[in-house]
């Protein structure tokens, strides 16, 4: 107990020492983690968490962290350069493989609910998109999952109150609009999540006695409620969006939630795969309010 109490409190202490160190380096380099909004705001400063959760975070989730965490590092370095006489970004691709890598490497620990601890990246790169709300995202689930675990057995799961003391000296700046994540910072600890939120999953399934099948189910459950929390903190800035970018008129929560759970680049990528050029016209009232605007939406369609 006294080593997990010390992990927590270097968390704590690691995350915010870093993250001042790191903005002030990033602000004087500049280059592609260093953007003009408000003002001149150091991106990628998530350098810092994913730094005290690599370290602090025990193995073997700290290797999940340690993959996203680089190839997404390598997207905050490259930008959004695009490969040559293609669509695909050189940073998306190194996301790409990093999600890859994480479900197949995290298999031969966790299983199949690996799949599920790689998606937790989408739904926290978007929430990413606004000041402070990746954080309060981390933050509100991680508690839950604290006072879950601790309703279930009376040890104390110490990774939770690594990730929200990684998050929490890190955070301060983030709110004000000083700082930004970057995909290092957004894609670890939606890796991180994902495995708490796979370690509840598994405690409920030995309960049950159901084992890998209720762990998924569980996991799966809580990524969806993720991805509503997410909708709702962002409720306000995608409305704005999907009205003037995407032409949604009076769009519904059901569109917020797809926009989290499937937007961004990858989705995109996946709907001009899908769809191709067509437009896909949504007139059902049912679907509306299900957010099939907003899936089906094809930003390639002539």
């Amino acid at each position: 107990m006294q080593i997990g109490l010390l992990y927590v409190i270097l968390a704590l202490i690691g995350s915010a020492v870093l993250t001042i160190i790191i903005k002030g380096l990033i602000t004087k380099t500049g280059g592609n983690l260093y953007t003009h909004i408000r003002g001149g705001t150091p991106r990628a400063v998530g350098l810092a968490p994913f730094l005290v959760l690599i370290l602090l975070f025990p193995p073997p989730g700290n290797y999940l962290i340690a993959i996203i965490g680089i190839a997404a590092f390598i997207d905050d370095l490259v930008g959004r350069t695009k490969i040559k006489g293609h669509k695909l970004e050189y940073g998306q691709l190194s996301r790409g493989i990093g999600m890859l890598l994480v479900m197949i490497i995290g298999y031969f620990y966790f299983g199949p609910v690996s799949i599920l601890i790689a998606l937790m990246i989408q739904p926290l790169n978007i929430a990413d998109m606004q000041p402070g709300s990746a954080c309060s995202t981390v933050i509100i689930m991680a508690s839950i999952m604290l006072l879950g675990i601790l309703a279930l057995t009376t040890t104390i799961y110490y990774p939770i109150l690594i990730v929200l003391a990684a998050c929490i000296g890190y955070a301060p700046l983030d709110y004000r609009g000083r700082i930004m994540m970057g995909e290092i910072g957004n894609h670890s600890f939606g890796v991180s999540l994902g495995l708490i939120f796979a370690s509840f999953g598994s405690i409920i399934g030995n309960y049950t006695g159901s084992g890998d099948y209720v762990t998924f189910i569980i996991t799966l459950l809580l990524l969806l409620a993720t991805t509503v929390l997410i909708a709702f903190i962002r409720r306000k800035n995608l409305k704005n969006f999907l009205e003037n970018n995407y032409k949604i008129i009076q769009p519904r929560f059901g569109d917020y939630f797809m926009d989290v759970l499937t937007g961004g680049g990858f989705g995109d990528l996946f709907r001009r795969f899908i769809i191709k050029k067509k437009i896909i016209t949504i007139n059902n009232r049912l679907l509306i309010l299900l957010g099939f605007r907003r899936l089906v939406h094809n930003p390639y369609s002539n």
